[in-house]
């Protein structure tokens, strides 16, 4: 069997994938992704589940979705009924850059509601893109059932997931606004004040949503004159990796740019 310069270039990247060095790796996955190849998708998919560096998972994605949606399809809903977060998190990432949603009945209750965060994360964020017309408001009930949950980073992924899905989040973010549970009723209210304002920072909407709990105030937050209002300017969240700025394009990312 004759051995081609272009296939030794692919063994040469397939190693690089692996290497010790973080940069070397990154450079890997660049080629990778700038030379799709049918050899490199179970490879890529592979590394995904346990690249330990961000800024490289990002290139990771990227190559990925360089490669045919008839290849990378399988292998990344195989990859979210993992046991490994890691791999579930980043095919759950893929598949929200990949963006055909034959994938969305692999996006189960299960996984919208995954005990790790970054699992959670990723399945609200592919859920957004990926659910069909006439779908929206199932999803919304069910991302509802997550509010109040997680630290800053986790409350604002779900905001933004459920002010992604417009206005038909508003029966359950009413619903909500009146829980037992003054983090629920918290979130909710600041969500409501996105969806109504976009250009509200999610800090200042937590803030004036916290004022009107303590008040027992039932009503929305930002109708009640609470101070001037403060511009968007959330940094956006690490684990964001999907519609939140993790920053995969079909052009390849700046090599040693995190994104974030």
């Amino acid at each position: 069997m004759t051995i081609t310069a272009q296939d030794t270039e692919a063994l040469r990247a397939l190693r690089g994938l692996e290497d010790a060095d973080a940069s070397v790796r990154l450079r890997a996955a660049l080629t990778v992704g700038t030379t799709p190849d049918p050899r490199f998708v179970d490879k890529l998919v592979e590394r995904s589940a346990v690249e330990p560096e961000f800024f490289v998972r990002d290139m990771l994605t990227w190559a990925l979705t360089r490669h045919p949606v008839s290849l990378t399809l399988p292998r990344l809903l195989h990859e979210v009924r993992s046991e490994r977060t890691q791999a579930r998190s980043q095919a759950l990432h893929t598949l929200s850059k990949v963006g055909d949603q034959r994938a969305w009945p692999a996006i189960t209750r299960d996984l919208l509601t995954d005990a790790d965060d970054e699992v959670a994360r990723s399945a609200w964020r592919a859920a957004v893109v990926l659910v069909p017309e006439g779908e929206q408001p199932a999803l919304a009930e069910v991302l509802a059932t997550q509010l109040g949950r997680g630290e800053r980073e986790t409350q604002l992924s779900l905001s933004r997931a459920l002010v992604a899905l417009g206005d038909v989040i508003v029966p359950a973010l009413d619903a909500a606004a009146t829980a037992p549970d003054p983090r629920v009723r918290t979130h909710a209210l600041a969500t409501q004040r996105l969806l109504r304002d976009p250009d509200t920072g999610f800090e200042f909407a937590i803030e004036e949503a916290k004022r009107v709990v303590v008040l027992g105030g039932a009503g929305q937050a930002g109708q009640h004159g609470s101070g001037d209002e403060v511009g968007q300017g959330d940094e956006g969240d690490r684990g964001d990796q999907g519609a939140e700025g993790h920053g995969v394009d079909q052009e390849a990312p700046g090599i040693g740019h995190e994104g974030q």
